[in-house]
Parts: structure tokens; sequence; C-alpha cells
């Protein structure tokens, strides 16, 4: 279970203030995958790296229960010096899991060949989010923190991680950002519309991508 508490975030930029939070009191229950759904700019990858602890909220609080992943496919804590396997290793060291069984799932999953080898200043943008992918659904976290990650590769790589998601989804909660819609409908089966600042939760996940496409329909 994640709970919003208060939470509210405001961004100044030029002097103007932008409310991507206000007051938004929320519960993302145990063992659902919820869709946040809101246009361009609403905040909610803000509101993802709230929830995942890598930036801080202006006011209130979130509370959790179990163990919650960083933003799916995020590379930004990578070390441009090591090797994708030695950022591998130290993830697994960092999480407590296996090094050796998340090595082999990550080097087989993310299909980077020998530059899994090689420092990551080398690759590509596409290349970090494979490798930031694979790390992330590679290690059982009780919830999984999604964001694009479904636009990464080409599309058999889209394919099989849509597939990985949906196995995890079996067993592990998740909050999943994403404009694809038959994603949400694959992965999610609740949603929350993020608005001006205002989160707003559907048991219905029909009533939630209705209620974005008439929030997108109005300039």
């Amino acid at each position: 279970m994640i709970e919003l508490r208060n939470l509210s975030k405001t961004f100044f930029l030029n002097g103007q203030a932008k409310v991507v939070a206000h007051n938004i009191c929320a519960i993302f229950p145990t063992g659902r995958a919820v869709a946040l759904l809101g246009r361009n700019g609403a905040g909610k990858s803000s509101l993802l790296k709230m929830i995942a602890g890598t930036m801080d909220p202006t006011a209130g609080e979130i509370l959790s229960t179990g163990t919650i992943s960083w933003p799916v496919g995020f590379a930004g804590s990578f070390h441009p010096d090591l090797t994708g396997a030695q950022n591998t290793r130290f993830i697994a060291r960092i999480y407590g899991v296996d090094t050796d069984a998340l090595l082999a799932f990550v080097e087989h999953f993310a299909e980077l060949g020998p530059h899994f080898h090689l420092p990551l200043r080398s690759y590509s943008s596409g290349m970090r989010s494979r490798l930031a992918f694979g790390a992330s659904v590679g290690i059982p976290f009780d919830t999984y923190l999604i964001d694009e990650v479904t636009s990464v590769g080409d599309a058999a790589f889209r394919s099989r991680s849509g597939e990985v998601l949906r196995e995890r989804m079996h067993t592990a909660s998740a909050v999943v950002v994403t404009h694809s819609m038959p994603m949400v409908r694959q992965l999610c089966d609740m949603g929350a519309v993020l608005e001006n600042g205002v989160l707003e939760i559907y048991e219905n996940l029909e009533e939630a991508i209705a209620r974005h496409e008439r929030n997108m329909r109005v300039e």
C-alpha cells in the first residue's frame, strides 16, 4: 500500500509557480496496478519520483508498506565509468539480491551483447534504458513504478517488456505512467487522474480513461 497524505509539490521557474500536487490525499492499494493518467506536464513523473523517494515534496508525506522500485527504466543513478555488469552488480548488493542471478537476468534480457561489459558512458540512451529496465524488473519488488518504459527498444523488445511486466503484476502492485491506452488496459486494473495538481482515484479503470480523455479535449 502507498498512502499520500496532504502531499503538495510546487516548482518555481523564472518567478512563476507550477503546482503539480496540491494537498493530495490518496491510497494506492496493495495488489492493484494503478494507471496514473494526465496530460504532458501534469506532474505524473514528479509524483512517481516522490513515491520512489528521489524527489522531496513541498509539503505532506508518503507512507508505504513493502519495497518500492525506483521508476522502472530510470538510469540516472548509474555510474558512467562502470560497465553495465558492474552497475548491475552494485544494484544487486544495494538491494540484497543474488548478484549472479541478477547479472544473468539483465544480460539476457537487455540484449546488450559485448556492451554489457563496457563503460556506461559508451551507451546510447536506448541502451541505458534497456539496462535500467532489466535491472528494475529483475528484482522482486512489492510495488513497481513504471514510467513510459514500453517505448524503449524495437517492437520485439517492447513486446518482451510488456510480457515481463504482466508477469510481475501477478504478485506485485504497480503505479503505471504511459500514454498508451492499450498498455494501460493490459497492465492496470484501476486508475488515477492528475489534473491541475488534483489527483482523483477511480476503482473502475474505464472511468479513469474516460475522464482523462475528456481532460485532453479541453485546452
